[in-house]
């Protein structure tokens, strides 16, 4: 009936879901298996090696459910321009167990119009769903309106560590990029190439947000201000090291 919270309590209560989704982050992610929308068995552990983003809906919800995807839709393209296609998965699954099956979670994916070969729409039975709420620290109770629940995102790092939580049904693009950012860029990859890792170090410090866009870029402006800099200072220290040795040559020749 409740993700993560005393069952014998029957409203939703807002600090104590947030402090409950707080608590779950440095959380190992469980190996769950879950169905896809086309009915085929997944385990969240073959999500592993990419960051991941995970979404719970309830399929029935005409409102909220469909907008908080919409927007993640929107806050996901805009992340994958700045960050490349293929840099993290995303994955939509319905706690709804009655109701979400493999069926009405191909049918949400389609009312949203989500066409994402790494957006992942899952369903599962009741003991598994039980076990992946309380793993992410997500609270929900039954209401009139279907469920009352937060609306959150949870990031998760390619280790499947539980790295932070994203909080809001239209939530700020920097409020997801961020993570996102640190995880893609300031993380080595198994194998990676020193020169690729030290450009990603400099994707992480020039992919900057840009309010007037409401998009992300890249931003050589700060590199180029840190090289200048350098410049200016290598070329006070060249003057002063020839000021010394020409007045120590003069004060050799007076002597």
């Amino acid at each position: 009936m409740s993700g993560a919270q005393d069952p014998t309590r029957q409203q939703y209560d807002a600090d104590q879901a947030l402090s409950t989704s707080q608590a779950a982050i440095g959380r190992a992610l469980a190996d769950l298996q879950f169905s896809n929308r086309y009915g085929q068995p997944v385990n969240l552990q073959d999500f592993k090696g990419r960051p991941l983003l995970i979404s719970l809906v309830f399929t029935s919800c005409y409102h909220v459910c469909p907008a908080i995807t919409r927007h993640l839709a929107s806050a996901v393209s805009a992340s994958r321009q700045a960050l490349g296609e293929d840099s993290f998965t995303v994955l939509t699954i319905g706690f709804d167990t009655a109701n979400d099956t493999a069926e009405a979670m191909r049918s949400f994916a389609a009312a949203q119009q989500i066409d994402d070969k790494d957006w992942h729409f899952l369903s599962a039975d009741a003991q598994t769903m039980k076990e992946l709420v309380s793993n992410l620290g997500f609270v929900y109770y039954p209401s009139p309106r279907g469920f009352d629940h937060i609306n959150q995102v949870t990031v998760v790092d390619r280790d499947g560590q539980i790295y932070t939580q994203v909080y809001g049904a239209a939530f700020d693009l920097p409020w997801l990029m961020e993570p996102l950012k640190q995880l893609v860029y300031n993380q080595p990859r198994p194998g990676q190439h020193l020169v690729a890792s030290l450009l990603d170090r400099v994707r992480l410090f020039c992919t900057v947000y840009d309010p007037a866009s409401g998009r992300y870029r890249f931003d050589y402006s700060l590199f180029v201000q840190i090289a200048i800099g350098a410049l200016v200072i290598g070329a006070v220290l060249t003057w002063l090291s020839l000021e010394a040795l020409r007045g120590r040559r003069r004060r050799q020749s007076k002597g």
